[in-house]
This record gives C-alpha cells, sequence and structure tokens, in this order.
C-alpha cells in the first residue's frame, strides 16, 4: 500500500506498470495459475481485541511525522488521532494542521512487537468514505531495515479509495524491478467486514467474509518471490491525499473514522489432521509423478506418470488419531524404517499406522509409528519411512 521511498516509483519506468499506480492488472500474468491450498486447520497464535481504554504498545508503535510516505500523501501521522473505544481501535483522520501538512491522522504498526512468517491474517473493519481518503490494512516485510521497499515485500490484506465499492488486495516485491500483483471485489465499506488472507509457503489467498476472491502463487519463489518466505509485521492507517486516491480532498467528509473490531493472526499447528478418512487418493511427488502400491508385488515406488488402480489408496481410520493406507486390498507398511516401504500387509499392526500431517503449503506427509516420514526418494529408488525431517521428498500432493 503505502511506499516506503518515493524514489522507488523510478524503478517502474522499465515496467508495464507504474509503481506508483495500483492498477489491477498482473505484471506477472503467472500468478494467477495457483489453486488455493484445501482446507487447512489453523490455531489462533494471537489477536488485538481493542477491549481497553487505549492502544496496546505491546502490540502496536506508532509511525509518526510526513513526508509523503513515499506516496504524495497529504497527512501528518500523529498517535493522538489512534483512540480506543466501544471494542474498537479508532483511526480518526481530521482536517488539521501539524508539521506543514493539512490534515493528520494515524499509523500502526506492529514491526519488532508481532511478526509473523505465514499464517492466516484478518481484521473485522469498518470504513469511513470520502474522496481523497485512503484506508488500509497490510503488511510489510520485517527486514524493511536492510532490504528497503520493494525488496522486503508488501501483501495489502485490504486497501479502499474514494467512494469505492471496490476493496484490493495486492502483493508489491522486487523481480529485476518493481512488481505487483493485485485482485479486486465489490462490498460495502462503510460496514463492518472480515479482511483476511491466508500466507503459505506456496500461495497468499484474499478472502472477505470468508469468500476468497485473489490468489497469487509464490511457490519455489516463482518470478522473484522470495520476499514472501521471510516474517512480516503488520499495518493499520487511514492516508489522506496520494498517489492511488488522487489529491483532490472532500474536506465535507472529515473528520473520517476507520473502525477496527479485532485483528486475528492464525497458523498451521504441527500435525493438523485432516485425513479425509474412506476417501480413495492418488499422491503424487514433488518429481510429479505418483506413488505406487505395485499391487504387493515389490517395494513401493514414487514413479508412475497416471495414476490407475495400484495407484490409488483408501484412507482408513486406525484408531489413535492415525491412518492406515489401503490399495489393491492391501496396506502400507514403514516396514519400521529398516527397509522399503511396502504395500503388502492384510491387516492393520504398529507399521502399518501413519501420523497424517497437512504442511503449511497444503501438501501431505506421512510419519510412521517410527517417528519417520515417508520419502518419495525422487522415484529413482524404492520409497522408505526413514527420514527425520520433511523436506522436498517427503511431502506429497493430494
Amino acid at each position: 500500500m503505502k511506499k516506503v521511498n518515493l524514489m522507488i516509483c523510478l524503478l517502474a519506468v522499465s515496467q508495464i506498470l507504474s509503481a506508483c499506480k495500483k492498477d489491477l492488472k498482473s505484471a506477472a500474468a503467472t500468478n494467477d495459475q495457483l489453486t488455493a491450498p484445501r482446507a487447512l486447520t489453523y490455531q489462533q497464535v494471537w489477536s488485538d481485541e481493542f477491549d481497553g481504554n487505549a492502544v496496546n504498545t505491546n502490540n502496536w508503535s506508532f509511525e509518526t511525522g510526513g513526508g509523503g510516505w513515499g506516496n504524495n500523501e497529504k497527512q501528518f501521522y500523529q498517535a493522538e488521532n489512534a483512540t480506543v473505544s466501544g471494542g474498537n481501535l479508532i483511526i480518526t483522520a481530521r482536517k488539521q494542521s501539524v508539521g506543514g501538512l493539512p490534515y493528520t491522522s494515524a499509523r500502526l504498526i506492529s514491526r519488532g512487537k508481532r511478526e509473523f512468517k505465514y499464517g492466516r491474517f484478518e481484521a473485522r473493519i469498518k470504513l469511513p468514505q470520502g474522496q481523497g481518503q485512503w484506508p488500509a490494512f497490510w503488511m510489510l516485510g520485517a527486514n524493511i531495515g536492510t532490504n528497503p521497499w520493494p525488496k522486503c515485500g508488501e501483501i495489502d490484506i485490504m486497501e479502499n479509495t474514494n467512494t469505492s465499492n471496490a476493496v484490493l488486495g495486492t502483493m508489491h516485491w522486487f523481480n529485476t524491478a518493481y512488481t505487483y500483483y493485485g485482485g479486486n471485489t465489490n462490498t460495502t465499506p462503510t460496514d463492518f467486514h472480515v479482511y483476511r488472507v491466508d500466507w503459505t509457503p506456496s500461495s497468499i489467498t484474499w478472502f472477505v467474509d470468508n469468500v476468497q476472491f485473489h490468489v497469487a502463487n509464490i511457490q519455489n519463489n516463482i518470478n522473484g518471490t522470495e520476499e514472501f518466505h521471510d516474517p512480516f509485521f503488520l499495518l493499520l492507517n487511514l492516508a489522506i491525499g496520494g498517489n492511488l486516491p488522487g489529491q483532490n480532498i472532500d474536506e465535507s467528509r472529515l473528520p473520517a473514522n476507520m473502525y477496527v473490531d479485532y485483528v486475528k493472526v492464525y497458523q498451521l499447528t504441527e500435525g493438523s489432521s485432516n485425513a479425509p478418512i474412506g476417501q480413495t487418493i492418488s499422491l503424487k511427488g514433488i518429481n510429479n509423478l505418483f506413488v505406487s502400491g505395485l499391487n504387493g508385488t515389490a517395494p513401493m515406488l514414487c514413479d508412475r506418470a497416471t495414476s490407475q488402480d495400484w495407484e490409488k489408496f483408501t484412507i482408513v481410520d486406525a484408531g489413535g488419531g492415525k491412518v492406515a493406507l489401503r490399495s489393491m486390498n492391501k496396506y502400507v507398511s514403514s516396514e519400521n524404517g529398516a527397509a522399503p516401504i511396502t504395500c503388502n500387509r492384510t491387516t492393520i499392526g504398529d507399521w502399518e499406522k501413519f501420523d497424517w500431517i497437512v504442511n503449511a503449503d497444503g501438501k501431505i506427509s506421512l510419519r510412521g509409528n517410527n517417528g519417520r516420514y515417508i520419502s518419495s526418494e525422487n522415484g529413482t529408488t524404492a520409497m522408505t519411512c526413514n527420514r527425520t525431517t520433511i523436506s522436498g521428498w517427503e511431502a506429497f500432493s493430494l
């Protein structure tokens, strides 16, 4: 949202798009080719419910001053314009001359206090509207001090300008030059809505009231998106004027209040169990080939280009929160990690029980009773269950 240094905007000259304008077109068209990950289980790790009578400085700091904030904004930020009342944070923009600027407002940041790598980030917010107003809920890379914008990365969870019903979700980064990618959806900004992103190692997905409207692919640093695999901090602010809303300010709409009911952060829990009990699935390794049970006649391999009968597994509830995998009426066995895994057991014993683990990117890992993980061995040799950590070979797509 708010560009940190106006000089960086000059980088956009080499791009199709301008750094100082947020069109809704992509600067990296392939970023929309990712389907959002399957439903995952998140656990809340932090929140601010704004239930007190002042901003909690254990969670937030105030950025203060003017200078345009890289966007030719016309407000002076000061702490006095952020209050807490009635269970809401209230950010107020006023016609008030401070520091040589004609308006004041507030900008809260969680830098150095609440920083996160991946997760679900949401806030319930009611926005003001008026020509020249620019409220936002967004994130910046925590390493901005050593990697100035845009190399630190930016995730705009929600922006709205002027009197538009469109809310924007955008990401900004550096890929040989400044680059951005964004989407939008219509809502009723002056009512409370829940604005959210789900950020995993493979994607960033935007929602309003739990309805998805945009997704971006960041898997394997595609299009130079390595910025989005480091910790970020949160920001809330209400700007007046700037490159996106323009410099025509409707002063009859001031003072203007942005209400924030809460901000919440969730992260995936280790071993989140979303096993599709009773369903028949296929598992694809990082080599884009399928796992085969080989009808139980040989150790299992991850080398099949298509999924046929031997490559299909039914997920069985093995009790105690564990699962078994059945193919051709035989069960997969870890062989306790002492030998390559097989699919030749007729009953479920300890070696045929696995923890079903959903990784942060939505891929699946299987942990045997020996505490080790199944590995595809990249399809070059028989699969094993002897890995102590999850890496590429130990994660599977459904």
